[in-house]
């Protein structure tokens, strides 16, 4: 069986590892647009602040190991552009060559991964104007940051551009983030959201709503010199756009693989399109969300990776099914935590779910053990099935720890009123005799 492989990184080369450590005598072969194989593209923004040494730290198994040690083909800049899937063959273009490549498949997996957007406005090529995805981007970003680089400007004020802000003004930048909206980071609520206001106006980190970006004007030497907007022009000598990602799936138009989520290709849960003998994992497709009971897209490492490894094991006919998500991520935000998993209320609201919520305020120890760390909680539920819906929890230290027991919860479909007989470990400097998420639970 010969097995073709589009994206050398997350959920491609987990679907590789697993054909090689679970099959015998297959070919396994990958084409890869990039240069680099299976690196940490979440590790990108703590290279430029030093906490990261390299970004060859991120690399956890270059194109030769895969070649070398298990036999896998690996091509680095050969982009596929075209799919037939009625002959069974995918066409492409070899960027050391600039020469075409054919191959043939008896099966095909596409993780091809996103790209990220970045909107047609005047002056977008302009020089200091970048997006970060890639090892060569974060590399073309330290290559230009240097000491005249003063005022930096994020567009957009999501994962990327709340973890770029922290890290910029790390290494000593003035930072202003611009978010067409009203709030950053749209995942939580806006009362939450305060918190996260807060957190960066005492970093003296610019917030800048309710502008929408028009261009950008250079200097004589055609480096970009200011953000415009449609309220006024906003001096900057490094730009980072950070509004989303688009799935890299438009080379599929006309195959008949169906795509749904914001473009991505809609999976069934053993990761087969609507094609057969054709699969897709990673950030060019769905993930099934166990909450909102239907396809979502969120695209995150850890999606790909468990996306990628059951993918593998569906192509070597061992039935595993993917068992979904339920939508959790965190982020650290300078000395804030910022957890979240399930819905939010206007997530809930979006989709007819009845909810309500209970936020409350905490500590991560015990109160007489340290009043120091402050912490916020909010759960959402079905105000009629008592059936828990997310959480939101913003603080420091323990915020990890309390959103993995959400999201475990959510798993299994627990109820609010649940997660009061949980048995939660305690000791003072961890926690109180009721944990916080106990605490509002019996709020609620």
């Amino acid at each position: 069986m010969k097995y073709i492989i589009i994206g050398g990184d997350a959920a491609g080369m987990s679907a590789a590892m697993q054909i090689v450590r679970n099959s015998e005598g297959n070919e396994i072969v990958t084409y890869e647009k990039g240069e680099t194989y299976s690196y940490g593209q979440c590790g990108l923004p703590y290279t430029i602040n030093g906490i990261v040494d390299s970004t060859d730290d991120l690399i956890a198994r270059t194109p030769e190991t895969f070649q070398e040690k298990y036999g896998i083909k690996t091509h680095t800049l050969h982009e596929v552009t075209k799919v037939d899937c009625e002959k069974k063959m995918v066409y492409g273009t070899n960027h050391h060559t600039g020469e075409g490549f054919e191959d043939h498949y008896d099966r095909l997996l596409v993780a091809t991964g996103a790209s990220p957007n970045c909107p047609p406005w005047e002056g977008i090529e302009s020089e200091g104007i970048f997006t970060l995805k890639t090892i060569p981007d974060v590399e073309q970003i330290m290559n230009y940051i240097n000491e005249d680089v003063k005022n930096v400007t994020i567009i957009g004020g999501g994962y990327i551009g709340l973890e770029m802000a922290e890290t910029l003004c790390d290494i000593g930048k003035n930072v202003q983030i611009i978010e067409r909206g009203e709030r950053l980071a749209k995942i939580f609520d806006e009362d939450m959201s305060e918190l996260i206001h807060e957190q960066a106006e005492q970093q003296n980190v610019k917030l800048t709503f309710k502008e929408s970006v028009e261009g950008f004007k250079t200097n004589d030497n055609g480096r970009v010199r200011c953000v415009v907007t449609d309220q006024g022009e906003h001096p900057s000598d490094l730009v980072l756009v950070a509004v989303g990602v688009t799935p890299n799936t438009s080379f599929l138009q006309g195959t008949g693989i169906f795509t749904s989520v914001d473009g991505a290709i809609e999976v069934n849960a053993y990761m087969e399109s609507t094609i057969k003998d054709i699969y897709a994992a990673g950030d060019c497709a769905t993930q099934y969300h166990r909450v909102k009971q239907r396809p979502d897209y969120i695209p995150l490492g850890t999606h790909a990776n468990k996306q990628g490894r059951v993918a593998g094991l569906n192509m070597i006919n061992t039935p595993t099914p993917f068992k979904g998500i339920v939508g959790s991520s965190i982020i650290k935000f300078f000395d804030a935590a910022l957890g979240k998993t399930g819905l939010s209320e206007h997530e809930a609201e979006a989709i007819h779910f009845p909810y309500t919520s209970v936020t409350i305020d905490s500590t991560h120890a015990a109160g007489y053990y340290s009043k120091d760390d402050p912490m916020k909680v909010k759960l959402v539920y079905n105000d009629k099935t008592r059936a828990l819906l997310g959480a939101q929890i913003i603080g420091g230290e323990g915020v990890d720890k309390r959103i993995d027991v959400i999201a475990t919860a959510l798993y299994h479909s627990m109820t609010v009123d649940e997660l009061v007989d949980l048995d939660l470990s305690y000791a003072p400097p961890f926690n109180s005799v009721w944990d916080p998420i106990q605490q509002a639970a019996r709020r609620a």
